[in-house]
């Protein structure tokens, strides 16, 4: 698997090597509107009169966030970053009903711990990378969103959801016989709050999108329709704001927190290998894999 640390430890200084910069009118009318990158797992379109980029996550059933899945997602958003032209990214789903369903757990069933490790290195890189983005990012929530989906919206700087009451959003490791690591607990601390956070922990809650905008995980609801956009009106906002304050904003308050990652990374992926490689949790896994078919079936 690739590697993309170095640029990761160039921006979390807390110095962004991006500027405002964009390309010249000449260049704008001759360059094609929206182009795809990806026509796999991720469909990114970046519509660079406005600078402003839609990552689609397309891999059905449920956007699973497999090895394959966070690799592409990686490449796509460091693409995005090291584009001048473009200052905003609007992470959204192409599977009805479903932003993302989180961690695949095909990836931690029955594995070797050679493939455990690149695994949970492949979920590290994609907070890491979207977290401390210098570009605004923008979560356009039009599903459901357990667990590692939680966390790929927590990471970003807003979140809307469609006011659909059978959608969830949370971090429900527990309900699997899983615990979140200490990175998730920053996310969702920094996002609702150290006692919001323990109760929404240790239940595995998933909230309806109404309890999820009081409780701070989710900004605004909009309905099903309008979720798109709302996204663009919001970023429109977030982009009249001075790029240069904002990132470095943004850079501070954030810092700690990938500090803390950054610090500890071989010993968080050490004991995520520990953990799942344990009989008890791989039974738990695979008990809760049948019961998936069932619902299914």
């Amino acid at each position: 698997m690739a590697s993309w640390g170095p640029r990761f430890l160039l921006r979390s200084s807390g110095l962004f090597p991006r500027t405002q910069g964009s390309r010249n009118a000449a260049q704008r009318l001759l360059s094609v509107q929206r182009r795809p990158f990806s026509d796999t797992k991720i469909l990114v379109e970046f519509d660079e009169n406005k600078g402003v980029a839609v990552m689609k996550m397309k891999s059905p059933p449920v956007n699973s966030l497999s090895l394959d899945f966070l690799t592409e997602f990686v490449i796509n958003l460091e693409k995005l970053e090291n584009d001048k032209g473009c200052r905003g990214v609007i992470l959204t789903s192409g599977t009805p009903h479903i932003f993302s369903a989180g961690l695949d757990i095909m990836e931690m069933v029955g594995k070797s711990e050679a493939h455990y490790t690149e695994f949970w290195k492949a979920v590290q890189e994609m907070w890491l990378t979207l977290y401390n983005s210098s570009m605004v990012t923008l979560a356009a929530i039009n599903g459901s969103s357990p667990a590692g989906g939680c966390l790929m919206a927590m990471s970003c700087d807003y979140r809307i959801m469609a006011d659909n009451p059978k959608y969830g959003i949370g971090l429900n490791e527990t309900q699997l016989g899983i615990v979140a690591p200490f990175w998730f607990k920053d996310t969702i601390v920094n996002t609702v709050g150290h006692r919001a956070a323990e109760r929404s922990l240790q239940l595995g809650l998933l909230y309806p999108p109404a309890e999820a905008l009081k409780v701070g995980m989710v900004d605004e609801l909009v309905p099903e329709e309008k979720v798109q956009s709302r996204a663009a009106e919001v970023m429109s906002q977030w982009l009249a704001i001075p790029g240069h304050a904002r990132q470095l904003t943004k850079s501070s308050m954030r810092k700690p927190t990938l500090d803390r990652l950054v610090a500890h990374r071989d010993s968080d992926i050490q004991n995520f290998v520990r953990f799942i490689s344990r009989d008890s949790i791989q039974r738990s896994l695979q008990s809760y894999m049948e019961s998936l078919k069932q619902r299914r079936g």
